[in-house]
């Protein structure tokens, strides 16, 4: 999984400046919300080992051109989860947004879709989780 490319993202969105958009909403966001990822983690991030990643795949939702500015459509998963083992214990934290792009799906929103300007993390517990409901773009 990687985050969303900002070549794509000039070709989904039908906004003035969709560069800019990407590169002080999207990428400055995820830059943010890694950083509280990494706090979360804490000091022994590095031994931390990837268990999963939760998808809900089967309750994608196709985003219609014009919906949420877009001028075209595009698969959508809201509330997947990174799940992931640190000192034994299993432990998980949301992803707010994923959409598919010529098959491959990316993150576009890690922390949060409607935000403050500050790192977050999605819903940190102990445990998998479970991937959370289908809503937004």
């Amino acid at each position: 999984m990687a985050f969303f490319p900002v070549d794509a993202y000039k070709q989904v969105k039908a906004i003035a400046d969709p560069a800019a958009d990407w590169q002080s909403r999207l990428w400055d966001d995820f830059v943010l919300d890694v950083h509280a990822a990494h706090r979360l983690l804490g000091p022994d991030a590095r031994a931390a080992r990837l268990v999963t990643m939760l998808v809900a795949g089967s309750r994608a939702a196709w985003i219609t051109p014009g919906v949420c500015d877009n001028s075209i459509g595009y698969w959508h998963v809201a509330e997947s989860r990174v799940v992931y083992k640190l000192h034994g214990v299993v432990r998980s934290f949301g992803v707010a947004s994923l959409i598919s792009w010529r098959g491959v799906w990316y993150v576009v929103h890690f922390g949060g879709v409607v935000r403050p300007a500050v790192g977050m993390v999605d819903a940190p517990e102990t445990g998998p989780g479970a991937p959370g409901p289908q809503a937004g773009c």
